[in-house]
């Protein structure tokens, strides 16, 4: 398995961090911050703005409206759109471009259906599809990018090639948050966590699949299809197929997350070869080229 990773944190501060997450009425949190970011009280949302603009200073300039005390809610602001020209796609097609702006946790092939989660800890295909027979098969041994966005970050999910949605089921799980801390610290995170999971196909019949992972306070994630699907209760479900052809092109819109979280974007065998210089910890920008696809044997 390939392993490209970044540097430990300390054991005991991660031990601790975890079991602050564990004591923690997750879901009560989610809801709360689900709800307050939704407020139109223009003293509650200024001030959530405001204080998030401080801390975060996120890149405003590229926002297709800059001003951030212009949204009408924090989850307005938060999931703000980008200008038009602040993005290239690499319009090559054989080119898998990422999907978020965040940065890389870890990208390699799979062992088989293991993936790697940090130095030390792996985690099941299996698992993370939530037992989905046909995709954990067609995947397997294929390659992966674990992808984080933090709070600075843009928000919006992008394709990372040209596909038709031919699956999507969301599963139910905790919510711990998802940066370097607890990545390290807790066995098989990201397939604990609550998540949406949208499987495609490409036009020359490359299967993929682009997870959304969920995290502490991540309002919500939604698609451009289902709309909000999380929080989405204590039940697995298979989400509806969209009754158009549900084709969208490289670089566009797929959904988008209220608040930081992980994407997980899954190849089959000798799906792609990923660019040399990507590790953990490197920025990644949507659009921008994470491997080249390998020509079907």
């Amino acid at each position: 398995m390939a392993e490209r990773s970044s540097g430990d944190p300390s054991p005991i501060g991660a031990w601790l961090f975890v079991t602050f997450q564990r004591l923690l009425p997750q879901r009560t949190l989610s809801r709360c911050a689900h709800r307050l970011a939704r407020s139109r009280s223009r003293l509650v949302k200024d001030a959530l703005i405001g204080a998030f603009v401080r801390g975060f200073e996120p890149r405003m300039a590229e926002a297709a409206m800059p001003d951030p005390h212009r949204y009408p809610s924090f989850a307005e602001f938060f999931t703000r759109r980008l200008r038009a020209d602040a993005r290239r796609v690499d319009p090559d097609p054989h080119v898998l471009t990422s999907p978020v702006d965040g940065s890389v946790s870890q990208i390699g092939e799979l062992d088989g259906e293991r993936l790697l989660q940090a130095k030390g800890r792996s985690y099941e295909l299996g698992a993370l599809l939530a037992g989905e027979p046909e995709w954990t098969r067609r995947l397997a041994g294929g390659g992966f990018a674990t992808l984080y966005l933090a709070p600075r970050d843009y928000h919006r999910i992008h394709m990372p090639l040209a596909g038709q949605l031919r699956a999507a089921w969301f599963v139910p799980g905790r919510l711990f948050s998802v940066n370097a801390t607890t990545t390290a610290a807790v066995a098989g995170l990201f397939a604990r966590n609550e998540r949406v999971i949208l499987a495609f196909e490409s036009p020359a019949g490359l299967p993929f699949a682009v997870v959304l992972v969920g995290a502490l306070l991540v309002g919500s994630i939604a698609t451009v299809w289902h709309g909000e699907v999380a929080p989405g209760g204590r039940s697995a479900r298979a989400l509806p197929l969209p009754v158009s052809a549900g084709v969208l092109e490289k670089g566009a819109e797929l959904g988008w997350f209220n608040m930081g979280s992980t994407v997980i974007v899954l190849l089959p065998r000798a799906g792609a070869r990923w660019a040399a210089h990507l590790a953990a910890g490197c920025e990644v920008r949507v659009g921008q080229a994470l491997g080249r696809l390998e020509p079907a044997p």
